[in-house]
């Protein structure tokens, strides 16, 4: 019972976990469209410096710490606090596609030959100028969507267990009083 105890309590945290592990990619995928940056050196381009990749790992830590907080901050409502991630993953997962489709452009635009940094008319050109920024987009929906289904999930599965808890073999059961019924409320003397 004490291992049963310490579970429901840590739930919140691990709903947040569970949530903010695929948010994470997700905030990868965008925060690479908000900050990366080509690094030039003359006419050259090449990739990204490491301050620039180090920008967008720690970028992409900010959607994950927004449920993980949730979590947290659910651990002080016990059984009931598994919503407080799900829904802060539900808020993330319906936020998060529509301000990265805004970075399109900007990182098409910082990548002018592509992520390749070759011109589409070149033979050995294996991405096209804007073709990564759109996959990248439709990564960030995709993964999303899958997220939004399982924070949705386990608000109905919370849902589901707490009518169980409440209605089935777990729900608390209330006996009658203990005496005659039919007496009308007057006290009965055994001899």
């Amino acid at each position: 019972m004490k291992l049963w105890r310490t579970l429901e309590t840590r739930a919140p945290l691990a709903v947040g976990g569970l949530i903010a592990v695929p948010l994470y990619f997700a905030a990868l995928m965008a925060s690479s469209l908000a900050l990366d940056r080509p690094h030039v050196v003359g006419k050259h381009e090449g990739p990204s410096t490491t301050p620039t990749e180090v920008k967008v790992y720690l970028a992409a830590l900010i959607v994950p710490g927004i449920v993980l907080i949730g979590g947290i901050a659910g651990l002080a409502l016990k059984r009931r606090g598994i919503y407080v991630p799900a829904v802060a993953g539900i808020v993330c997962c319906l936020v998060l596609p529509g301000i990265s489709n805004g970075w399109l452009a900007r990182h098409e635009r910082r990548f002018p030959l592509g992520m390749d940094f070759l011109k589409d008319s070149d033979p050995s050109n294996l991405s096209s100028r804007g073709e990564w920024e759109h996959i990248a987009q439709a990564t960030v929906t995709s993964i999303t969507h899958w997220t939004l289904g399982l924070a949705i999930g386990t608000i109905v599965v919370g849902v589901l267990l707490e009518i169980r808890r409440r209605t089935g073999r777990d729900a608390i059961r209330i006996e009658p009083p203990p005496g005659d019924f039919d007496t009308g409320g007057a006290p009965q003397i055994s001899g």
